[in-house]
């Protein structure tokens, strides 16, 4: 980290805030607070740990918000009350064009500056070369502000707020949406007793895939779930009916609801706890 970095404030500390810390080696930089009890984690990144969001962002010129979907508006809301005039609002969250609409407006109001950026990618191994889609009115001061946190894949999608994060939302119809046909799929197939039939019939290489997806799932499924409740929104507002989707909100819930944190390896034991 080179001494002209100045205070980050990370709001949410998950796998994207601890990831994207620990790789910018951003260290006593970065003041972090979380909802959640996360001191360990706190301790292996080397950050700050503040008692408030308040507290983290307080003067700092760059704030990350990287939240669950459902608390991703009211994050704004609070930080727009303690901003400084003219901080960035990085609003990392995975929610839809409105909600992204309405969090803009309240950081604008206070004097901040609100850059929409979509996370086109899993965090984790890309880290800081993960794609990132920014739109907005500052998403250019956006660029030039995460080029120098260490940022390596950023485009600018377009000077209106909620464009970056359309892309998302209609994108992971179909990312999540996959996982969750996946799942219902598979479920039947072991129900039935057909699952190598079903699975030889797909290809070779659908078994690796469909283990991923199922892991993804068990890890991130409570979270996944909350953004897919946002692309209803998304598909709603745009005039299309969400009929598989919100299917998709139901199965990832279910899914991530089981609480299996650190999944076992391999399609067929991840199965066998399913059916567990």
């Amino acid at each position: 980290m080179t001494d002209h970095v100045q205070t980050i404030a990370i709001i949410g500390f998950g796998e994207a805030g601890f990831t994207f810390a620990r790789a910018g080696g951003w260290e006593e930089n970065a003041h972090v607070f979380d909802i959640e009890d996360k001191g360990p984690a706190f301790e292996e990144a080397g950050v700050v740990s503040c008692a408030s969001a308040a507290e983290s962002i307080r003067q700092a010129p760059t704030i990350l918000s990287l939240v669950t979907a459902d608390a991703a508006l009211d994050v704004a809301d609070n930080a727009a009350q303690h901003i400084a005039r003219g901080a960035l609002f990085f609003d990392m969250n995975s929610v839809a064009p409105n909600t992204k609409r309405a969090a803009a407006k309240a950081i604008e109001a206070a004097g901040g500056r609100y850059v929409d950026v979509a996370v086109m990618a899993p965090v984790n191994p890309a880290r800081l070369g993960v794609p990132l889609f920014l739109s907005g009115p500052h998403a250019q001061a956006g660029q030039v502000a995460l080029t120098a946190l260490g940022f390596t894949k950023l485009r600018i999608v377009g000077e209106d707020v909620g464009r970056a994060s359309t892309i998302k939302m209609l994108r992971s119809v179909m990312y999540k949406g996959v996982e969750a046909l996946t799942a219902e799929c598979l479920l039947a197939c072991e129900a039935a007793g057909v699952t190598d039939d079903v699975l030889g019939s797909f290809g070779n290489d659908w078994s690796s895939g469909a283990d991923y997806r199922l892991d993804r799932m068990m890890v991130h499924g409570v979270r996944r779930s909350a953004e897919m409740a946002e692309v209803v929104k998304t598909l709603e507002d745009l005039g299309v009916a969400a009929l598989m989707t919100r299917g998709t909100v139901e199965r990832q819930a279910q899914i991530g609801g089981l609480g299996v944190k650190n999944p076992p390896e391999g399609l067929d034991a991840k199965l066998e706890r399913l059916k567990a």
